[in-house]
C-alpha cells in the first residue's frame, strides 16, 4: 500500500576505493543506516560486482592506484543505468568535478569527509528511491491484471536488456530477441511496440515454426488473384495489418527456408508481394524477431539464411535464464503467487521455507513461464495459508537438495540459510540472536537484508518477540 513504505530506502552501495580506512569508515557509516554495503580496492572486482548485481549507489575513488576512476565511469553506469554514482577524491578541483559529471558522475564528494556528508549524499538517493517505490506501487493496478507487466526485476542483466530496449524502440531498426523458451522474449517485444512511435499502429504476432511455407507466405503476405469461380480474391495479411505498426515474427530462426528470400526482402527493401500477384507493395512496418533455437547452428546447417540473420541483427538483445537470475526467481515467485491466490479467491501469505528453497534448487528449463505455471497449480492445490512442499508436482521436488558449506554458493546463501533456520528453531527474534552470538538489532538488519518485504526494525527492545514471528509467518521469507 502507498501509506506502507518506509521514510528512507534500503540502499545497495559499491565502494571503491584503494584506501582500506576509506572503504571500512564508508561501510560503517553506510551499515548504520541499514543500508547494504559490497566493497572493492580495485576497478576490475569493481566491474565483475556491477556485471552480477544491481546496485542505488556508487562511491568511486579517482585515484585506484595507477588507474583513474574518471576513466571507468562510463562501463559503472553502462552496467547499472539506474544507479547514482558519487565520485570522492583528495584532489578535488572545478575542472575534475566537471569532468565527472560529463561522464555521468551525479555527485561529487571531497576527502576528508563527514558522515553527515555521506549520509547528505545517500539521503538524496534514498528519497529517489522512495518516489520510484511509489510510482511502483501506482502500478500495482496493472500488476493485478499482469503480474510480469511492468517487467519486476532486481538483475543487472535484466536491467541493461529493458534499457537497451528503450533507448532502441524510439528507431524503426529491426530487433532480434535471444533467449530460452519461456524467458519473456514476446512480452519484452510488445514493450518495445509500446514505448515505440508505432505504439498507436497495430501490433501482429506470426509465428515462423512451420514446416508450411505456403500457408505461412498467404498468412504473412496475403493472397490476390482469381479464385475457383473466377472471382477476384483480395486477402491481406498480417504484413498489410500492421501497415504503420509492428510485426512480431516469433521463432524466426525455424522459418521455412524456401519462404526465408521473401522476409530478407521485406527487411531490406520493405516491400513484398501477395501470393499469386507480382505486383510489389511497400510496408511501413517495424519487425521485430524472436529466437529460442541456437542461430549459428540452424546457419550451419542451413537451416537458415545467414544474410537473413544479418538483417534481422541489427540489434540484438538476450533475455538471460531465470536460473542464473536467481534474486528475480523469489521476486517472480510472490507476484504470481499474490496474483493467482486474487484470482481464486484464496487466502494464501506465502511460501514455507522449504517450499522456497525447492524453488531455488530447481534449474527452471521453461523459465519464468515455468515458474508461473507451478504457482498456478500450487495455488489451486493449496489447502492452507502457505504453499508448502506438498503442493509442487514430482520433477520439482526431486531436486531438493541442502545447502552445505563448501557448496558453490555465495557466502551471504549460506548466511542466509543458516540464519533462517537458527530463527525457525528459536521462535522470537532475541532466542536467536542469542544462538548466533549477535546482537538483535543485528539480526533484524539483516532479515530485512534478506527479505525487503518485512518491515524495518530498527532494535529488538521496541518490537516484542512474538511480532517479529508473525511478520516472519506473514511474509515466510524464502529460504
Amino acid at each position: 500500500m502507498a501509506d506502507e513504505q518506509p521514510a528512507i530506502a534500503s540502499l545497495r552501495v559499491l565502494v571503491v576505493d584503494d584506501e582500506d580506512n576509506i572503504r571500512i569508515v564508508l561501510s560503517m557509516c553506510l551499515e548504520a543506516d541499514g543500508h547494504h554495503v559490497t566493497s572493492h580496492a580495485g576497478i576490475d572486482e569493481a566491474l565483475a560486482a556491477v556485471s552480477r548485481e544491481a546496485f542505488d549507489l556508487i562511491f568511486l575513488d579517482l585515484r585506484l592506484g595507477l588507474d583513474n576512476g574518471l576513466d571507468f565511469i562510463p562501463q559503472l553506469i553502462a552496467q547499472n543505468p539506474w544507479t547514482r554514482l558519487v565520485v570522492i577524491t583528495a584532489y578535488a578541483s572545478v575542472e575534475t568535478a566537471v569532468e565527472a559529471m560529463k561522464r555521468g558522475a551525479s555527485d561529487y564528494l571531497p576527502k576528508p569527509f563527514t558522515p553527515a556528508q555521506v549520509q547528505m549524499v545517500t539521503q538524496k538517493v534514498a528519497e529517489r528511491r522512495r518516489l520510484e517505490w511509489q510510482f511502483e506501487s501506482l502500478q500495482q493496478a496493472l500488476g493485478n491484471m499482469d503480474p510480469e507487466a511492468d517487467f519486476p526485476t532486481t538483475s543487472a542483466a535484466v536491467r541493461r536488456v529493458l534499457e537497451t530496449a528503450r533507448q532502441v524502440a524510439t528507431s524503426n531498426a529491426p530487433v532480434l530477441i535471444t533467449g530460452e523458451v519461456g524467458t519473456g522474449k514476446g512480452r519484452l517485444a510488445r514493450a518495445i511496440h509500446a514505448w515505440s512511435a508505432k505504439s498507436d499502429g497495430p501490433f501482429a504476432v506470426v509465428s515462423c515454426e512451420t514446416t508450411d511455407a505456403d500457408a505461412l507466405d498467404a498468412d504473412l503476405f496475403g493472397v490476390a488473384g482469381e479464385g475457383a469461380g473466377g472471382e477476384r480474391v483480395d486477402v491481406p495479411g498480417r504484413v498489410a495489418f500492421c501497415e504503420g505498426g509492428t510485426l512480431l515474427l516469433e521463432e524466426v530462426g525455424q522459418s521455412p527456408p524456401s519462404l526465408q528470400p521473401k522476409l530478407l526482402r521485406l527487411l531490406r527493401d520493405k516491400e513484398y508481394e501477395r501470393v499469386y500477384d507480382f505486383r510489389p507493395r511497400r510496408a511501413d512496418v517495424r519487425i521485430v524477431a524472436t529466437a529460442s533455437n541456437d542461430l549459428q547452428e540452424a546457419i550451419r546447417t542451413r537451416r537458415l539464411r545467414p544474410e537473413l540473420l544479418l538483417a534481422l541483427d541489427v540489434v540484438r538483445l538476450e533475455m538471460p535464464p531465470l536460473r542464473n537470475r536467481p534474486e528475480d526467481l523469489r521476486l517472480l515467485a510472490k507476484r504470481y503467487l499474490a496474483f493467482f491466490a486474487r484470482e481464486n479467491h484464496r487466502r494464501i501469505g506465502g511460501f514455507t521455507i522449504d517450499a522456497m528453497h525447492a524453488l531455488q534448487q530447481y534449474a527452471w528449463p521453461g523459465n519464468a513461464r515455468e515458474l508461473r505455471n507451478l504457482v498456478e497449480r500450487a495455488v489451486l492445490l493449496c489447502d492452507g495459508e502457505e504453499v508448502a512442499l506438498k503442493h509442487f508436482p514430482p520433477d520439482l521436488l526431486n531436486s531438493i537438495s541442502e545447502y552445505e558449506v563448501g557448496d558453490l554458493v555465495s557466502l551471504e546463501t549460506i548466511e542466509e540459510a543458516h540464519i533462517r533456520r537458527v530463527l525457525s528453531s528459536a521462535g522470537t527474534l532475541r532466542g536467536a540472536a542469542s544462538i548466533l552470538g549477535i546482537d538483535p538489532s543485528t539480526l533484524a538488519r539483516r532479515l530485512r537484508r534478506f527479505d525487503k518485504d518485512l518491515p524495518p526494525v530498527a532494535t529488538a527492545s521496541n518490537v516484542p518477540d512474538d511480532s517479529v514471528q508473525d511478520r516472519r509467518n506473514e511474509n515466510q521469507p524464502a529460504h
